[in-house]
């Protein structure tokens, strides 16, 4: 009972959460700078009176509260998420083209950090004090303080201006090349120097938190315990030290995941990669209001879920929390 105690709570949170979040999704893009209606009127060259008619189809000639609060709740709950004021698309379709390749950079480059960043956060603490150690910590502090975006910059001028040896930007070439296989290794090619930057951004922050907790773990009594029953090092590490270590990786893994579906808005604008992350810039700029309401709820709907699901873990993870 405690442990359905426990996920009832996290749920009705989570839901809490997510009504705070589509309220707030709401009115804060209102008070953005800007009138859409106008914007769009700019770059078409609209006449006074067609911008007006823009705006009666907009729906933005209503009281902002409650005709068009309301409609917009409305729409969400029936999985409307609005067409762009821009291209005049469904918003879900135009998420949907873009979202593939964010889950293609932001996926891979997290499973590439989380899996690189534990094991030399592991071997760092084990051997603390040690070349590795001292060497692996100033890296793994370098990279996590490297803004991203000036990181990006620096391999892109490197790679792709200086050496020429991969794309400077784009998902894949323009016209693709003929076959399945070519077509593939162009995709990788054009994801090789923002899927880097983002995998040595994230790396520092998955190996100094990994070889914290380890080092925590090291001075419980059950690991010396484990070493005074004469276990052999590795089996001490394995089997012992490192599985209680992990609870602090697995809730940051899971919430990185859950911020997937936002994209690396920096590394996507600098490498003018068409993901979820600049297709906010490009809807911020323009003022689009529901594309950067489809997309900022999408994404804050994902970080919500990832949490929760970071918490049902810990239920099976950790049962001291089944008495919370």
């Amino acid at each position: 009972m405690g442990a359905w105690k426990y996920i009832l709570k996290k749920f009705f949170q989570a839901f809490l959460t997510l009504l705070f979040v589509l309220a707030v999704n709401f009115f804060l893009f209102r008070v953005l700078p800007g009138d859409p209606a106008k914007s769009v009127a700019r770059s078409l060259k609209l006449s006074l009176e067609d911008t007006q008619k823009l705006r009666v189809e907009f729906g933005l000639d209503q009281p902002v509260f409650p005709n068009q609060f309301v409609l917009y709740v409305e729409n969400t709950v029936t999985g409307n998420l609005g067409t762009s004021y821009i291209t005049a698309r469904p918003v879900s379709e135009a998420i949907a083209t873009r979202v593939w390749w964010t889950l293609l950079l932001v996926g891979t480059s997290t499973v590439l950090a989380t899996g690189l960043g534990i094991i030399v956060g592991i071997k760092g603490a084990w051997r603390r004090g040690g070349t590795f150690d001292v060497g692996s910590l100033g890296v793994s502090l370098t990279l996590y303080s490297m803004p991203e975006g000036w990181l990006g910059m620096m391999l892109l001028t490197f790679f792709a201006v200086t050496l020429h040896v991969f794309p400077a930007g784009q998902a894949q070439s323009a016209p693709p090349p003929a076959g399945a296989i070519p077509q593939f290794v162009d995709i990788l090619n054009h994801l090789f120097l923002p899927c880097l930057t983002l995998t040595l951004g994230y790396i520092g922050e998955y190996s100094i938190i990994m070889r914290a907790s380890l080092l925590e773990t090291i001075n419980e009594d059950f690991v010396g315990t484990a070493r005074a029953k004469g276990l052999l090092d590795k089996n001490v590490r394995r089997h012992h030290a490192v599985p209680n270590a992990l609870l602090p990786i697995v809730t940051l893994v899971v919430l990185n995941f859950g911020y997937i579906l936002g994209g690396a808005i920096v590394v996507e604008y600098v490498f003018s990669y068409p993901g979820l992350g600049a297709f906010t810039v490009e809807a911020i700029n323009a003022n689009d209001f529901p594309v950067i309401q489809g997309v900022f709820l999408l994404t804050s709907a994902a970080v919500i879920f990832a949490n929760f699901i970071a918490d049902l873990l810990y239920v099976y993870l950790d049962p001291r929390v089944r008495e919370v």
